[in-house]
């Protein structure tokens, strides 16, 4: 539930966080400079004053802050989403080394990438972005596509998922069975038969998130 209290300690935390005043936050968003002055956050008989949605949007729009950052500010204590990302070539993701025992980049990837604001933004510490610079994994994605991997999130059947085996196989399909013993990936092509893998075998697996197609 959203408080009277919270809503007006956000803006308050967003003018701070601007280095601005409340008034100086109003005149930025192009409002009256006194619409956030604390004497109007309440009227004469005591009655709670909240601020106007399109107030509140002028802010999040003058000081381009994301409506994920918003929430951090009226959940102080929540996560911040994550929008700086490690950005991971397939063809590096096969290698030795290119991430530990769960899956999470091993910190060796040179590039990253800021995620736009239409993407969703993610909590867990150790998602990144693949990039496909092949057609390696047609049909189910094509060259040029990103995809957001999350190895915090439980791969669960119907999602698609990168898992590594043991041996260093690099597996980008889609979950179709998951059992304590075994994962079953569905046949990409019409024919095929699903592959099968022990969960002895596997090292570790994560599930995509996200994909720009």
């Amino acid at each position: 539930m959203l408080t009277h209290d919270q809503i007006w300690s956000a803006i308050d935390a967003l003018a701070e966080r601007q280095g601005l005043t409340a008034s100086a936050l109003a005149r930025k968003a192009g409002l009256d400079p006194t619409t956030f002055n604390k004497s109007k956050r309440t009227t004469a008989d005591g009655r709670l004053r909240w601020p106007s949605t399109e107030s509140v949007a002028k802010c999040l729009a003058a000081t381009e802050t994301s409506i994920e950052d918003l929430v951090t500010l009226l959940v102080p204590n929540s996560e911040p989403p994550r929008r700086f990302l490690p950005l991971i070539d397939l063809a590096q993701a096969g290698t030795d080394g290119a991430f530990d025992e769960n899956g999470a980049p091993s910190g060796n990837a040179s590039d990253h990438i800021w995620l736009d604001s239409d993407i969703p933004a993610f909590t867990d510490e150790a998602a990144y972005v693949l990039d496909l610079s092949s057609d390696d994994l047609l049909p189910l994605y094509r060259t040029g596509e990103r995809l957001i991997v999350s190895p915090a999130s439980v791969p669960r059947a119907g999602d698609k998922i990168i898992l590594r085996t043991l041996s260093g196989t690099l597996h980008v399909a889609e979950l179709a069975h998951i059992t304590d013993t075994s994962v079953t990936l569905k046949a990409t092509h019409p024919g095929a038969a699903d592959h099968v893998i022990d969960m002895d075998d596997i090292l570790w697996m994560s599930r995509i998130v996200w994909a720009s197609q």
